[in-house]
């Protein structure tokens, strides 16, 4: 189970800080729907190639300050 839960409102916010931060993905390649988190999790663990708590960290940073720029 994620360690975040995402909001329709904070989930197109963490959609861009990935975009920016990962220039080689669309919008296409991910999904980021409330409730769909672990799905989200393992799409984004295949599609930047890192590990599971790595993504978890990023998103949940992005959560942390939805509002600001940096990731």
């Amino acid at each position: 189970m994620a360690n975040f839960t995402l909001t329709p409102e904070n989930s197109e916010k963490v959609k861009i800080k990935f975009l920016r931060k990962y220039r080689d993905l669309s919008e296409k390649n991910i999904s980021f729907a409330p409730g769909r988190e672990d799905a989200l999790v393992e799409e984004l663990m295949q599609l930047i190639k890192r590990d599971k708590q790595y993504v978890e960290f990023t998103i949940l940073k992005a959560l942390a300050d939805p509002d600001g720029n940096r990731l």
